[in-house]
Parts: structure tokens; sequence; C-alpha cells
């Protein structure tokens, strides 16, 4: 493992494929490359994706990366501070962006309002079909026909408090399962 070595000797090692010179270079200098990110852009999840990219880079061209007299310390700082102007940038067009729609405008969202909705249908429908029969054909008398339940009792020659009985187990069994997926959507 390499430990405090001088960078042109951590490069050469790098070139090689030497995951520990990575790492060195890494521990080394993640720090203080995040230090400058994070003091130019506007949140730390950039920041830290900024850095990431950084060092991603570096791996990814190790056997044709040439570092001038500067060093690698100030190689990695400019390209900290060149990735910094393009996320500014970034920035900049999505303010751009916004502030080019009126102020009184509506985002028209019905289409995934419709694709929220048609999967929840979905998974209604799924839920339905896991009940027991019985309770399955009252909950669709009672909601896609919408029949009463003294129809429904009629209908199928039963009580109305059976008919009731039916609608609560059906009720219960589904709300609990379409929980999770209504908060997701919401």
């Amino acid at each position: 493992m390499i430990t405090q070595y001088k960078d042109e000797e951590l490069l050469t090692s790098l070139r090689n494929d030497d995951e520990d010179a990575f790492r060195e270079i890494y521990n080394k200098y993640w720090r203080k490359l995040y230090i400058v990110a994070a003091n130019r852009v506007d949140n730390e999840q950039d920041a830290e994706e900024i850095v990431q990219d950084i060092f991603a880079a570096l791996w990814v061209r190790r056997k044709c990366i040439v570092i001038t007299d500067n060093g690698l310390g100030k190689y990695l700082t400019s390209s900290v501070k060149y990735r910094v102007i393009k996320t500014l940038g970034r920035y900049a067009l999505k303010q751009n962006y916004l502030n080019a729609i009126p102020a009184n405008s509506c985002i028209d969202d019905s289409t995934q309002q419709w694709l929220a909705f048609e999967e929840l249908k979905e998974e209604l429908a799924k839920y339905v079909s896991q009940l027991p029969e019985k309770c399955q054909i009252v909950f669709k008398m009672s909601r896609e026909l919408g029949y009463s339940q003294k129809r429904i009792a009629a209908e199928l020659s039963i009580s109305e408090k059976t008919v009731e009985a039916h609608l609560q187990k059906a009720f219960k069994v589904l709300r609990s399962k379409l929980a999770s997926i209504v908060l997701t959507l919401l």
C-alpha cells in the first residue's frame, strides 16, 4: 500500500491501475476540493457531485492524463473550478427558464395526474380481485354499478347486514393496501 508518497509517484502508480494510489490521491485531496466547490455552489449535494465527478474522470483518464509542473493539486483544483462554472451555468439556465414563465401562469400537470389515477385504478382492481368472492361481488355491485345496499341484498338473496359486513371488510382491506400507494402518489 502506498502511503505519503509524492504526487508524481502516486500518478505513476495510478497509470499502472494501482487502486491504492487512487485511494491515496482521493484521501489527500477530497476535502480540499470539496471546500473549493462548496464555497462556490448553492448546495452541498452539487459540491459533492462535482468532486465525485472529478475523481471518476481521474480514474477513467488515468492512462492518458498529463499533468504539468503545476502538480496534481493544482490540476484537480482547476478541474473543480471548471465543473463549478458548468454547474453555475446550469443554475443560470434554470433561473432564466423559470423567469420566462409568467408569474400568473398555471403549469398543466393533468397528464401526470391522469397517469397517477390510472396507476391507482390498476392497483385497486388488483386488490379487489384478491378479496373473497362474495366480498368482491358486493364491492363491485356497490362501487362499480352504484347499487344500494338494499338492492344488493335483494339481488344476492342475503341480508342488508351481510352486505354491510362485506363492504366493511372490503374497505378495511383496500384501505390498508392502498395507503402506501396513495401516499406515494400524493
